[in-house]
């Protein structure tokens, strides 16, 4: 059985996505020692095992507030993964998630199901409460976050992306099923929603047993060693405060923050 990552990099306007995703393939390869394959609209000579080209099926724009600006946000790509992985065994990233430890292969190794994600984020700084974002719409379902998504070459995983693409083909439609206010697509909603439906309309286990950390794109992040980094913050009395994380993963959402630290 072959094992891979797979991580979709469209580069926008002002953030370098594949340069961020061949940042992240080392530390994958390094820690994880599998190869690292990219779906992306433009060739590259970065460092990649594969290069899988596609181009954007569709593109919508966001506010993003480290860059303060609205700017082109594709996000569409990740329900075809199950078409492109040419692995049997896919660990499916963000382009902004950070491997700094060998974590992830209990996940890999250990017969883990055909699909497993993350049920609950967290920020590292606990200065956020993520009660809302761990849930999705009116009815407060459980959000499943398609930020690390693990899956094998199953009928189950098949199953999930294939209503993933009915999903994000009518957003829409099952946003107002749902009673999401979010008006673009998002994959981690998405996925909250088709892991319902192929499990009977309930709550989905994540098989991930230990929850996202997250450093928010409001707070500073530098790298201090090879595997450790330093997240500055503001606390809820004002003043300036700082941790440091060492040898764990963790979701960047500050995609300025994490070009500054690549470049």
């Amino acid at each position: 059985m072959t094992t891979g990552a797979l991580i979709f990099a469209y580069p926008n306007e002002v953030f370098d996505y594949v340069r961020m995703a061949a940042w992240a393939a080392d530390r994958v390869r390094r820690h994880l020692d599998i190869p690292v394959a990219v779906v992306t609209d433009q060739p590259t000579d970065l460092h990649f095992d594969r290069v899988i080209l596609q181009a954007s099926s569709a593109q919508d724009s966001r506010w993003f507030n480290d860059a303060d600006q609205r700017m082109a946000w594709n996000n569409h790509g990740r329900p075809d993964a199950f078409d492109l992985s040419p692995w049997d065994r896919t660990l499916l990233l963000d382009a902004d998630y950070v491997v700094a430890s060998d974590r992830l292969r209990v996940i890999l190794d250990h017969g883990s199901p055909p699909i497993s994600c993350h049920g609950r984020a967290y920020d590292v700084t606990g200065q956020n409460d993520f009660k809302a974002l761990n849930r999705l719409g009116h009815y407060d379902w459980p959000l499943s976050w398609a930020t690390v998504l693990v899956f094998n070459r199953s009928r189950h995983a098949e199953l999930l992306f294939q209503s993933m693409k009915m999903i994000r083909d009518n957003w829409q439609h099952y946003r107002q099923i749902y009673q999401d206010r979010s008006r673009i697509y998002r994959n981690d909603h998405a996925l909250t929603i088709a892991l319902n439906m192929i499990n009977g309309h309930t709550p989905a286990p994540s098989h991930i047993p230990w929850s996202l950390a997250t450093v928010m794109p409001e707070h500073g992040l530098t790298q201090i060693d090879l595997d450790c980094y330093r997240v500055d913050y503001q606390r809820a009395d004002n003043k300036p405060a700082w941790l440091q994380i060492a040898g764990q993963d963790f979701h960047a959402m500050g995609k300025q923050a994490l070009m500054d630290l690549i470049l």
